[in-house]
């Protein structure tokens, strides 16, 4: 599967604990996406920083910690933002995993990941809740498939309205590491054709079965 390399774009409250979860798994290669530093108030909630890394870029703590507990595993940085033109780069993985924390850069995951046939692991969080779901391209439903028409970003709120929940992030950083894990391995991920929902006020998740939309506008599966 391209070396076992996996994308985690977004080194955050998904990102960073997705990352630590394939490092402990013995993954052979992870390249970090992310164009933020670290700030005081992502420390409760993303575990590969300490109050030390204020003010430096996540994708370089969060490769050296990682690469200071498991030397053999090539880790990469990257401090850019993933958009149209640096989306190719991430064609040479075995996955992507989505940890960005808006509506416009998951879509533009979700295009990249048809274009370029690599599978992708969709996640997002917000307040107590999350969900995620493994999109094979052109073979399962995508993002577009759920959200033919993409909700207004400005009606949303986003995690500085809702707020955010580190049990919450982490739960569906470690879901999400689980199922790249399977794409790295070969095997079906358990996420294919399903949305899975945490409820982080009644700690259980929810399983809804989905398929491919007809009236999707990106993908030609349905």
């Amino acid at each position: 599967m391209k070396g076992g390399r996996v994308a985690i774009v977004g080194a955050g409250g998904i990102g960073a604990p997705a990352a630590a979860a394939l490092a402990a798994a013995g993954i052979s290669g992870i390249s970090l996406w992310d164009p933020d530093v670290v700030e005081l108030s992502n420390l409760p909630r993303q575990p590969l920083y300490g109050a030390g890394d204020v003010g430096r870029p996540k994708v370089e703590v969060a490769a050296g910690r990682i690469r200071a507990r498991h030397p053999r595993i090539e880790v990469t940085a990257h401090q850019i933002r993933i958009d149209e033109r640096s989306a190719p780069l991430l064609a040479d993985h075995a996955a992507i995993v989505d940890g960005t924390d808006g509506i416009a850069a998951k879509a533009l995951l979700n295009e990249a990941a048809l274009a370029l046939g690599v599978p992708l692991v969709h996640a997002g969080a917000i307040g107590l809740e999350g969900q995620l779901t493994t999109i094979l391209p052109h073979r399962t439903a995508c993002l577009r498939c759920l959200f033919v028409e993409l909700p207004d970003p400005e009606e949303m709120p986003g995690c500085q309205q809702a707020g955010i929940l580190g049990p919450v992030v982490g739960a569906i950083g470690l879901a999400a590491a689980r199922e790249a894990l399977a794409l790295v391995d070969g095997r079906e991920p358990a996420l294919a054709n399903r949305l899975a929902i945490f409820s982080g006020a009644r700690v259980a998740w929810r399983i809804v079965d989905i398929r491919p939309n007809s009236r999707c506008p990106s993908c030609r599966a349905g």
